[in-house]
């Protein structure tokens, strides 16, 4: 049953008619902008155990904004290779998901993600998975990302269709923690 529920989300969340008020994509990117420059931990929720993210400190860094581009590093533990970027153009937004070594050079999987297909809701966008995703990463065309934002929590999401793939991380954003320094492939 809640394989049924999910498809249905993400089927009424896709559908180019779902979107009532055309404006909630900027209403979403408005409220990602007002925790530029902030630092916040959280906790990985599903899956309940992972090798390579659980029991770590989880730590998101809304480093860079402008009127088109929001980046998001992600820091697991000592691990500053991953950035979130976010797009905004023509009241869609895009997530890519921005890979580096330590010396700074782009990782062999890395810019994948995919475009909302339509302004979504205020509180939520989701990104079912384009098709330079479906080259770079062929069992990841069936991904679709969602992030939330609300008052107390942004939460990153992925859900694998076809397969029990489910990916949580929920960021608490009643507090701030002090801001990482540069992620990989930065200048301070």
């Amino acid at each position: 049953m809640n394989k049924f529920i999910t498809l249905a989300l993400i089927f009424i969340c896709c559908s180019s008619s779902f979107s009532q008020d055309k404006n909630a994509a900027r209403e979403f990117w408005n409220s990602l902008q007002k925790l530029c420059g902030k630092s916040y931990e959280g906790y990985l929720e599903l899956p309940k155990e992972d090798a390579q993210f659980g029991g770590k400190k989880l730590v998101m860094h809304v480093r860079s904004c402008s009127d088109t581009v929001i980046k998001i590093p992600f820091f697991v533990g000592d691990d500053k290779s991953r950035t979130w970027v976010l797009s905004y153009k023509d009241n869609r937004i895009s997530l890519k998901h921005d890979h580096r070594h330590k010396d700074g050079s782009e990782d062999k999987i890395t810019q994948y993600g995919g475009t909302a297909s339509n302004s979504g809701q205020a509180g939520i966008q989701i990104f079912p998975a384009d098709a330079e995703t479906a080259a770079l990463i062929p069992a990841a065309a069936a991904n679709v990302w969602w992030i939330t934002v609300d008052d107390t929590r942004f939460t990153y999401n992925l859900r694998r269709l076809g397969t029990d793939r489910v990916f949580k991380v929920v960021m608490d954003l009643t507090k701030t923690v002090e801001n990482p320094g540069a992620p990989w492939g930065w200048k301070e």
